[in-house]
């Protein structure tokens, strides 16, 4: 029994690090991260990690590599997720000649820290992307609950956010944008982030919470769903350091553009799990 058991799960160590590598090779192969990894602040690249790790313990919750009762269980697989993916950061950039014995230690880990969240997310969703055991399919997930959703909205941002705001072309989307194509951008996003969760049918699409109206699923979740990727957005942008030398309506804007590709994030992650 135990030898199943350790079989299982070594199963899902092995999906984790498939999911690590599908979900981070995007940010593994951008020069902008590489150059964060060696210039960004250590307190906010400390503060990231650390929230990161959090989030990772709220996923586990949700979609562990076990079905856990215990909140210990839960930190566990949480260590593990960011575990396998500091260590998928780390093989890659090393192959990709991108660490090297020449380099000072700090930025080896800068690098491989400002990697090994969003790698982390992938571990812990790939329990829900790649299992294919009927009855962990059918198996209902754990935290299933109203923060539980908005746990999950939060993941969905963060990871997208992640790949979009090292990029310049955010600065510049909101230097071109009027005033009014940000408030439409803005609209534009909420609309988007309802219809993908639940009007459109994809594949596991959210269902109607029953005995609640339009209005209230629409302010208990969707635009929920939007704030929460407005402030992943700010939160994302400050982390890097891109609204150091704004005035207050260049960060505003640029969050509003960050949290377009957010809100989509937060939306498509509710139905990946």
């Amino acid at each position: 029994m135990a030898d199943t058991s350790n079989r299982d799960y070594a199963r899902e160590i092995a999906r984790a690090a498939g999911g690590a590598i599908l979900f981070a090779f995007p940010l593994l192969m951008t020069m902008e991260m590489w150059r964060l990894g060696f210039h960004m602040d250590r307190f906010r690249l400390a503060l990231f990690v650390a929230l990161g790790v959090v989030l990772l313990v709220g996923l586990s919750r949700r979609v562990g590599f076990q079905q856990n009762i215990r909140w210990r269980d839960d930190v566990c697989d949480a260590l593990s997720a960011y575990a396998i993916g500091t260590l998928i950061a780390l093989a890659f950039l090393t192959l990709f000649g991108l660490l090297d014995r020449t380099m000072a230690p700090g930025e080896w880990v800068g690098k491989i820290a400002v990697q090994s969240v969003p790698a982390g997310i992938g571990a812990i969703l790939a329990r829900a992307q790649f299992t294919g055991a009927p009855d962990e399919e059918d198996a209902p997930p754990k935290g299933a609950s109203y923060g539980g959703e908005l746990l999950l909205m939060i993941a969905g941002a963060v990871f997208v956010a992640f790949n979009v705001a090292p990029t310049d072309e955010i600065q510049v989307i909101a230097q071109q944008v009027s005033a009014w194509q940000a408030v439409l951008l803005a609209l534009v996003s909420v609309t988007l982030l309802h219809l993908l969760v639940y009007n459109l049918g994809f594949s596991g699409q959210e269902a109607w919470p029953a005995n609640l109206s339009f209005l209230e699923v629409f302010f208990r979740f969707s635009l929920a769903g939007y704030g929460l990727a407005l402030t992943v957005s700010a939160y994302i942008l400050w982390t890097f350091g891109r609204g150091d030398d704004a005035g207050l309506t260049q960060l505003l804007t640029m969050t509003v553009v960050l949290g377009f590709p957010s809100s989509i994030g937060a939306a498509t992650a509710r139905l990946i799990v």
